[in-house]
């Protein structure tokens, strides 16, 4: 198997954010490699990393990175392949993070999901993907619609929760 997916973070400390993006591309049978590089402590490496990441297969990167969060927009200056950027709360609540990641000069575009938001940044890698991957698209369907299929089961749920002033 050879991946398609990177998922990049700045340090295996946010691996505990990062595994809910790996188990998405689980979930959709995507192969992908998960990757520790540093924007600043191991620059040479990211370097490599991205300018090597095409011709090595991978088609979308997903870099997470709290603080100062420059990892995302490294990769993104180095490569053409598309990155998507999830904002690590290391400090300030997640918003420095934010901010640095989405904040990028023109021509260099990191899309950004929300602090913290590693599952949504790999459904986006999957919709990326599935632009080319007909039975992957196929998946996405369902599992949108198992999206939906939970809040109707949670809502008829809530519809027999009893209050005595509860009009439905």
């Amino acid at each position: 198997m050879k991946p398609v997916v990177s998922i990049i973070m700045g340090s295996t400390s946010d691996l505990k954010v990062m595994e809910k993006a790996a188990k998405i591309l689980d979930e959709f049978e995507i192969p992908f490699e998960i990757n520790a590089l540093s924007a600043h402590r191991t620059p040479e490496e990211v370097e490599k990393f991205a300018k090597g990441a095409k011709e090595r297969g991978i088609k979308v990167i997903v870099a997470a990175a709290g603080m100062a969060a420059h990892l995302c927009g490294v990769i993104a200056s180095m490569t053409t392949l598309p990155v998507i950027g999830v904002p690590i709360n290391a400090s300030l609540d997640g918003m420095d993070a934010l901010l640095a990641i989405v904040q990028m000069p023109p021509g260099i575009p990191v899309a950004t999901v929300g602090i913290d938001g590693a599952m949504n940044a790999g459904l986006l890698a999957v919709q990326m993907l599935s632009l080319s991957d007909d039975q992957l698209a196929e998946k996405l369907v369902k599992y949108k619609e198992s999206l939906k299929e939970k809040i109707v089961r949670a809502n008829a749920e809530l519809a027999e929760v009893k209050f005595n002033y509860k009009t439905n």
